[in-house]
């Protein structure tokens, strides 16, 4: 059970957040990052596939229009610099948060051979270690596998392969590098984290509820927050399957949840967890693949809230 919440890990929904200009739509923001000035990017599928808007909520620009195929992913490295992860372009593209492209991991619109390791089949999140300064890449969905690289970009090693065994996948979806050098992995559809050397030594594993979204607090905030997405058909509805933050100590003992535990469009739930990133004053912002989720279900089908933002508690 979670540990007695402290004004520090009670967080509530900030309202009305962000401020989308009329016209404009996110479709589904399928992940979120944020600057060290806390400018706030959201990697989205509509028309408009980044917009940035600062930390209150208000539109600041928007960019990458014709540029992407399937957003996936998107991560703001310690240099100050964009990943975006385009699942469907097989590709991790290092840019500017002006939009300018610095390089391209993988081959650009062609994938690795299904399952069999390569570079990239289906790439989904991107992480820079502290320790090391390399970038860590999950492959994906058409692959079992972590990559490393070197921050220009050279591959150093891989491992990981279809199973449930220790170090092996079912659907490497997002990962943090924590400041002592483990490297969590969501092993999404085997229900657990699991957490690595830089080397791809295998150290623990930790259950989780299909978790999809994975993110680290900065500065003093030492806490891992993991998305879980909902339960499958077959529970669907039940209350308490995923569908909620868990906020982890390093040691993987409950901190806090955020949400209800059951889908829900109302400010205090959430739909379909996809990507988290955490400010500087230790708000949460969550973005939701909840277009594909719920949204594109309905009758008429119809956009649906895929980006929420919670706050700290006062008092």
């Amino acid at each position: 059970m979670p540990a007695t919440p402290t004004s520090a890990t009670v967080f509530e929904p900030a309202m009305g957040w962000p401020a989308v200009p009329h016209g404009m739509s996110f479709k589904e923001a399928t992940s979120v990052a944020v600057d060290g000035n806390d400018n706030v990017y959201v990697f989205n599928r509509g028309q408009y596939p980044m917009m940035v808007f600062n930390q209150d909520g208000a539109y600041q620009s928007t960019w990458g229009a014709g540029d992407f195929n399937r957003p996936h992913g998107a991560y703001v490295g310690p240099d100050g610099n964009l990943f975006l992860i385009d699942d469907l372009d097989h590709s991790v593209k290092k840019m500017t948060t002006g939009g300018d492209l610095l390089y391209v991991l993988g081959t650009a619109g062609v994938a690795a051979e299904w399952q069999q390791g390569g570079i990239f089949n289906r790439p989904t999140d991107a992480f820079v270690s502290p320790i090391s300064g390399d970038l860590f890449v999950t492959d994906g969905y058409g692959n079992s596998r972590v990559h490393r690289f070197t921050a220009e970009g050279k591959h150093v090693l891989s491992w990981g392969e279809p199973g449930t065994g220790p170090g092996q996948f079912s659907l490497p979806h997002n990962l943090v590098v924590l400041d002592d050098g483990r490297v969590v992995v969501c092993d999404r559809e085997n229900f657990r984290l699991q957490v690595f050397s830089e080397e791809g030594e295998f150290l623990q594993q930790v259950h989780a509820h299909r978790p999809m979204a994975i993110g680290v607090g900065k500065g003093e905030d030492k806490a891992i927050y993991v998305g879980e997405a909902g339960a499958p058909p077959v529970q669907d509805g039940v209350p308490g399957l995923g569908l909620q933050v868990k906020v982890l100590d390093y040691d993987f003992n409950d901190i806090a949840r955020i949400g209800t535990g059951v889908r829900s469009e109302k400010p205090d739930s959430f739909i379909a967890p996809h990507g988290i990133a955490i400010d500087s004053q230790g708000s949460v912002y969550v973005a939701e693949v909840a277009y594909t989720a719920y949204g594109s279900l309905q009758d008429p089908p119809r956009e649906v809230i895929s980006l929420r933002k919670w706050v700290r508690a006062s008092g």
